[in-house]
This record gives C-alpha cells, structure tokens and sequence, in this order.
C-alpha cells in the first residue's frame, strides 16, 4: 500500500507498534517490510535472536546489545513477607529475576524525546 505522498502506509501490525505495544508479529512484518526477507525466514531469525537470549539468561549469563542495554540475571535470597489479603506472614522463596539496564545512548534518546515535548 502507498499513500498519496508516494511513501508505503502502515500495515495493522506496524500501526499498533507505532501506536502501541511493540509484539512478535510486528516485529516480523518490520523485518519483512525492511529487508525484504519472507514471512517464514524473518520469523525464523527473530525466533533464534530471541531462544538465544533466552537460553543466555537461563544459564546466568549476560546478554549486552550495544546501545541499547544488557539484561542480567539476579538471585533474590528467601525473605520473610506478608500476604496481602490476610496479613499473615510468609516466606517468599529464593528465586532469580531478570533485570534490564539501558544503555547511555539509549537512556538519552528516550529522555531527548520527554524534553522535546514528544
């Protein structure tokens, strides 16, 4: 599809991304859109970026995009808790958490646009 202007519409996907939560599909169709790559292969790709990060994350490691952040892998020890329905306490058990850190440039990209008004 292309607008009056020359340039190709959005599809419904690209729309919600831009609109909305960045999804899976979205993904798949910008990379189709953008490099040319069949549905079929640029779902491929996406799903052996994304097993790859989380098969990083599961055995601990790092996983660093530069410029635009790194995840981690945090252990939480057992703490004591409350239940917030009954007030009762209890143990909330050792567990690891992913964290995200941004980088720099893109910690300053999203700022740039909170101070440019967008």
């Amino acid at each position: 599809m292309t607008s009056p202007a020359g340039r190709r519409s959005l599809t419904d996907r690209e729309t919600q991304a831009v609109e909305g939560t960045l999804t899976k599909d979205a993904l798949i169709e910008m990379i189709r859109d953008k490099v040319g790559y069949p549905v079929k292969e640029a779902k491929e790709i996406l799903e052996i970026i994304l097993e790859e990060i989380k098969s990083r994350l599961e055995e601990g490691k790092e996983v660093k995009i530069s410029g635009f952040g790194k995840w981690t892998v945090k252990e939480k020890r057992s703490r004591p808790g409350r239940n917030p329905h009954t007030g009762d306490r209890i143990e909330i058990s050792a567990r690891r958490v992913v964290t995200f850190h941004p980088s720099d440039k893109l910690r300053d990209s999203v700022n740039s646009t909170v101070n440019q008004g967008g």
